[in-house]
Order: structure tokens, then C-alpha cells, then sequence
């Protein structure tokens, strides 16, 4: 018997195609665990706010009002969404979580100490993966107008925190320089393995 619901998530920087990955990793697990895939900001009132009045002004807000939204956001998320598909036992796919928040916010001088206090009500993934490209490399595969977050300082700064967390085993690292097919092969290998680590959780 399978145990109740497998918590995965998936990290990177903007452009890094994390989300066309996590979405094929969904895909390719829909027969065996039905999964949810879903993402941070999330579709909830307080994540809509902040995509549609935050991310696209002309500056940030200022660091502590960021990490709060985000935090706030989090748990939201969390009631609504990836608790209860937790408790009926799917497995869920995040498309950012709290490492997000630690990588973006800390990247800009926050203590991660004190973002790590405001999520302490966020719910700790079964893994995480980062898939890994040059902060360079995204930033040219971005075609959208680029988020307030989005310029190469930051984006290097972050990258710097995401390795601090491979370093120290709490993310699991892809390679994303790779092909899309490539890259979407290294995924789904690292999660079954992963998978196969979880008593229950292959039938």
C-alpha cells in the first residue's frame, strides 16, 4: 500500500524551464500517482496580487514586505491547495516553494534565518530539485518583459544561495544546460530513484 501523498519540488532560476520540466515530469507520472502539479505564486488571492502588482513595477518592494507576501501566500497555498491533495494521497509538483523565497529575498540581503522563521508554518518537501543554468544563459532565453527580479546581478546572487543548499544536500541538482529531452530524462531518472526511497511509494 502506498503511503498518503509524495511532496516534490522544483526549483531554478527564471528561464531555467523549470516549469515546462515540472509540467513534463507530471506527465510522465500521471499513470502511476495522478500528481498535482502546481506552483508558487499560487492561483490564490494573495498570490494573484502579487504577480499582477509586484513582480513588474518599476522597482521591488522593499525585502521584508517581499519575503511576508510570499510567506503569506505560502500558506495559503499549502490549505488550499497541497494539503489536501497530500492527505488524499497524491503525489504533489511544486513549481517553486520556500527555496525560492531563501534563494530571491536572501539574495537581496534578508537573514534566511528570519524568512526561515516566517515559513516555519511551511511544510517540509519529501526533495527538492534545482535545475541548473547560467544565470547568463536564462536571461537571454527569457522573451517576456523581465520581472523586477530578473536582471543578471540577482540572478547570479541567487544561483550562489541554490548551490549553498546542493552543497549542503537539501536540493538535488539537474543539469538544465542540457536539451530540453535530456534535461526532462535526468528528472524523471533522479525522482524515481528518489521515489524508490519512500516506503510505499512504488507499486
Amino acid at each position: 500500500m502506498r503511503r498518503k501523498g509524495i511532496f516534490i519540488v522544483i526549483e531554478g532560476l527564471d528561464g531555467s524551464g523549470k516549469t515546462t520540466q515540472a509540467a513534463i515530469l507530471a506527465k510522465r507520472l500521471f499513470k502511476t500517482y495522478n500528481p498535482l502539479l502546481t506552483a508558487e505564486p499560487s492561483r490564490g488571492k494573495i498570490g494573484t496580487f502579487i504577480r499582477e502588482c509586484c513582480l513588474y513595477e518599476d522597482k521591488r518592494l522593499p525585502t521584508e514586505a517581499e519575503a511576508l507576501l510570499f510567506a503569506a501566500d505560502r500558506i495559503e497555498h499549502l490549505q488550499k491547495e497541497i494539503k489536501p491533495a497530500l492527505e488524499a494521497g497524491r503525489l504533489v509538483i511544486c513549481d517553486r516553494y520556500l527555496y525560492s523565497s531563501l534563494a530571491y529575498q536572501g539574495s537581496a540581503g534578508l537573514s534566511l534565518d528570519w524568512i526561515k522563521v516566517i515559513n516555519s508554518r511551511a511544510l517540509q518537501p519529501d526533495f527538492a530539485l534545482f535545475i541548473d543554468v547560467a544565470p547568463e544563459q536564462v536571461l537571454e532565453r527569457l522573451q517576456r518583459k523581465k520581472s523586477v527580479m530578473e536582471t543578471l546581478e540577482t540572478q547570479r546572487k541567487v544561483r550562489e544561495i541554490y548551490l549553498r543548499f546542493v552543497e549542503n544536500g537539501e536540493l538535488l541538482r539537474v543539469n538544465g544546460n542540457n536539451p530540453k529531452e535530456r534535461v526532462a530524462d535526468e528528472l524523471y531518472a533522479k525522482v524515481l530513484e528518489l521515489l524508490k526511497t519512500i516506503p510505499g511509494s512504488v507499486s
